[in-house]
């Protein structure tokens, strides 16, 4: 199976940088994407701008920390290096202003080959999606960060994988993402490898706490054909627990480090994710409102019709 080099000693900083990410301050991550390149050229936007009005390329994507308390067999981040947790955190106004200069200086380099404008519009990010790599919950100022990011003007995403409800409880960004990729703990322990054993547990909780948030909330299945790609009655049924506003059922994609336990045949195609979906929706009464199928995403909605736009 090709995959990325991975020297037995190597470590996290050496890797990433080797990857394309910038690193900010002392344990944060900048790295533009795909479909930021695509935009400045005018070439397509990302789902998320189909789903949610989000402009491709002035979305910065960043994490404040680099720990993960999973090791997902579908990531592509280089789970099998640790992050080692830092001696002193960096506070949210470092944070934000070290990420806007990585994110300035990554976008630089596409001077060349896009409009002036669309380029200086790059130059000032409009979104943050904080959701690079690690879990973006273990960082303890979380909540200031998003606060920090909302005075800048940017619209905020935060993606967690839910295991750490206390900090689900207290942040409140424009949009609340909670991944959930197994519709019961065996299959969570076997996709997830949680490094706690009361993980599960946890994610549970953090159900519970989504219903009650008063943003935009979101639960994202990333499936992986002949892994968890079955029970959507149980998918279901824990999603009812969060209610959330959205549901994205995405294929797990053949990228990154992933490439060393998957094959490649594990990618569903975006007819079998549109299928399962549909089942998850007609389990929950949502509505399929919209799907991507260059990213094999599909979108479900509590609502038939729904604002696009993001609120700060």
């Amino acid at each position: 199976m090709d995959s990325p080099d991975l020297p037995e000693k190597t470590d996290i900083n050496s890797l990433l940088k080797k990857q394309g990410y910038s690193l900010a301050g002392s344990h944060s991550a900048v790295k533009t994407c795909l479909w930021l390149r695509r935009s400045l050229r005018e070439e397509g936007q990302c789902y998320k701008s189909q789903f949610y009005g989000i402009t491709s390329h002035r979305c910065m994507q960043m994490t404040p920390t680099l720990i993960c308390n999973q090791r997902c067999l579908h990531c592509w981040r280089p789970i099998e290096v640790d992050s080692p947790v830092p001696e002193k955190w960096d506070s949210p106004m470092e944070i934000v202003g070290s990420c806007i200069k990585s994110q300035q200086k990554l976008v630089s380099g596409f001077g060349g080959s896009a409009s002036r404008e669309l380029w200086e519009e790059a130059n000032e990010p409009a979104h943050v999606a904080i959701s690079l790599s690690g879990e973006p919950t273990m960082y303890p100022h979380l909540p200031e960060l998003i606060e920090e990011f909302r005075k800048q003007g940017l619209s905020t995403f935060v993606v967690s994988n839910g295991t750490n409800p206390d900090m689900m409880e207290k942040i409140s960004p424009s949009q609340l993402y909670m991944s959930l990729d197994a519709p019961d703990t065996e299959t969570y322990d076997k996709v997830c490898n949680p490094k706690n054993p009361d993980l599960w547990e946890r994610i549970n909780q953090s159900l519970e706490i989504l219903r009650k948030k008063d943003c935009r909330t979101a639960i994202r299945i990333t499936l992986v054909k002949g892994v968890n790609m079955f029970n959507p009655e149980g998918y279901a049924s824990l999603i009812k627990k969060a209610d959330p506003d959205f549901v994205e059922v995405k294929a797990y994609m053949h990228l990154g480090f992933s490439r060393r336990r998957l094959e490649r045949d594990a990618m569903p195609t975006h007819e079998e994710v549109e299928k399962f979906a549909s089942q998850v929706a007609d389990f929950l009464g949502y509505y399929l409102v919209d799907s991507s199928p260059i990213s094999r995403v599909v979108l479900l909605s509590r609502e038939a019709e729904y604002t696009k736009s993001l609120p700060l």
